[in-house]
């Protein structure tokens, strides 16, 4: 008989349910009566809990009793909360000699080897705005080209804008305004693009000359710059950047893909609408699949720090020394005593509960979501850590301080130059980004059988015992290769991205 629920370690006083499970119950491999219904996901207490006791799964305090809970009981956020124990930071504890295979011995994809060096997987010609009050003028120069005119340039994956809703009425001396900038000079230089055209208004905050200045950027044949105000008005602006794509198409064109190693590979890794398999299927799979990326060379970047609140010595533990795990614990104190009492007025907020979302899928507690987000990072040792937008230089295992927002923190990773995104999902995610493609994970069989045309992958044949974590990871592996050298994801052939580059705000808006 299948069991009816999941015991991740022996340790663990609680297991999950499988699927939903009526009252009176009995779960057998347990010796278990259900008290309650259960829904799938959920768990199951298979010990006396008292009041005030811990909560452990992953062999892991996730919370403790709010309540005395009997064997059988449903263990969630009514009878659940969460714990205040922290767990020594340890650095680098766990750190061990990682396995990197000689270059010759490398796998490889089929990337765009740019003048720089870098490698891009895809061949976009972009048009980003500097400030809001440009962004429908970018939209209408990308607006202008559609799929038959790109039928002609087999080399070139896309035309699109990139515009958001800030640079101006903002601070110039403050960490927002830093921010944008710097997220706007890492999408500039990005080797997805490429061709790009900058456009401002023209009396914005976040002028147009002024990141020209700062990033030592000059025009050239794929890259231009202008602002409205100069060229003489929206239409004017329009059919000169219509013009200038028209230029770069044929010069994109001749660049095609070439054999590049996995080294080139800088792969950001986010979750979303997670679940309580989250943490057992999609998450360590795919950190199955870094520890491989990262053996072959290449770099996978861990982001979200409200999302390991309470499991940062996980990641502290394998930093390669103190001061790179430092920089984590830092991150999450600026978070606590710095970033939520300014913009929030509660430096409690993370330890709110999970999401609507989270806690329908199973999940009670930040920390046991956390413990779960932390799986998506692999084993090997974490070499170093980033802010927002910083460019990911490091190969190997990093992290990367992004709020817990997807599109905001994809756009971070992004910005630091990645140029593969990988995203697991529980509850139905449909997150899609330009200009990296972005690979869905789904957790369950249920969830991808039911949204298969937005999933790529079904992490969920580790449940069923059709698949073990390790050779998840090897799919997932092949799939980032196969993506990288053109073949598209879900999300791609959805057409969904265009509206998903989101710069972290903050500070007062004037």
């Amino acid at each position: 008989m299948e069991p009816l629920a999941i015991r991740i370690n022996k340790n663990d006083n609680v297991v999950t349910a499988k699927s939903d499970i009526d009252i009176n119950t009995n779960i057998v491999e347990e010796k278990v009566n259900t008290n309650q219904h259960i829904p799938v996901g959920h768990k199951i207490a298979t010990k006396n809990i008292s009041k005030g006791d811990d909560i452990i799964k992953y062999d892991t305090i996730i919370g403790i009793a709010k309540e005395n809970i009997k064997v059988g009981d449903h263990v969630h956020v009514h009878n659940a909360g969460m714990s205040d124990k922290r767990k020594d930071y340890e650095f680098s504890q766990g750190c061990k000699n990682d396995e990197i295979l000689p270059e010759n011995e490398r796998a490889t994809f089929m990337g765009y080897r740019r003048p720089n060096g870098k490698v891009g997987t895809r061949n976009f010609i972009g048009i980003i705005s500097s400030v809001n009050c440009s962004a429908t003028v970018c939209k209408k120069i990308a607006e202008a080209f559609n799929e038959n005119i790109l039928a002609d340039y087999e080399n070139v994956d896309g035309i699109f804008s990139i515009t958001h809703g800030t640079g101006c009425g903002i601070n110039s001396n403050g960490l927002g305004w830093e921010l944008l900038q710097s997220t706007i000079s890492g999408y500039a230089r990005h080797p997805n693009f490429g061709g790009l055209i900058v456009i401002g208004l023209g009396c914005e905050v976040n002028q147009v000359s002024g990141m020209a200045q700062t990033m030592n950027w000059a025009n050239s044949d794929t890259f231009k710059m202008m602002t409205i105000q100069e060229v003489g008005g929206t239409r004017k602006t329009i059919l000169e950047g219509v013009e200038i794509v028209k230029q770069m198409l044929p010069i994109l064109n001749k660049t095609k893909r070439e054999k590049v190693p996995a080294s080139e590979l800088i792969l950001g890794l986010e979750c979303g609408g997670s679940d309580a398999y989250s943490g057992m299927t999609a998450n360590p799979a795919l950190g199955a699949a870094v520890d491989l990326l990262v053996k072959n060379g290449g770099t996978g970047t861990l982001a979200e720090t409200p999302e390991i609140f309470g499991a940062e010595y996980l990641l502290t533990r394998r930093a390669i020394n103190k001061e790179v795990g430092q920089k984590i614990v830092n991150f999450v104190k600026w978070w606590q005593e710095d970033y939520l009492v300014k913009f929030e007025e509660n430096k409690e907020q993370l330890h709110q509960d999970p999401s609507p979302g989270n806690k329908a899928g199973g999940l009670t507690t930040i920390l046991e979501k956390s413990l779960g987000a932390v799986a998506k990072g692999g084993t090997t040792n974490l070499v170093d850590v980033y802010q927002f937008a910083e460019s990911i230089k490091a190969k190997g295992f990093t992290f990367m301080n992004t709020p817990g927002y997807d599109a905001a923190s994809v756009t971070g990773l992004i910005a630091g130059g990645a140029n593969m995104i990988c995203f697991t999902t529980g509850r139905g995610s449909v997150f899609g980004c330009k200009p990296a493609p972005s690979i869905k994970l789904a957790t369950n069989d249920d969830l991808y059988n039911r949204m298969t045309e937005d999933m790529d992958v079904n992490c969920g044949k580790i449940l069923l015992g059709q698949s073990t974590i390790e050779e998840m990871g090897e799919e997932i592996f092949r799939l980032i290769l196969d993506v990288a050298s053109g073949k598209q994801s879900k999300s791609e052939i959805n057409g969904l991205g265009d509206l998903e580059f989101v710069p972290w705000q903050m500070g007062a808006i004037t």
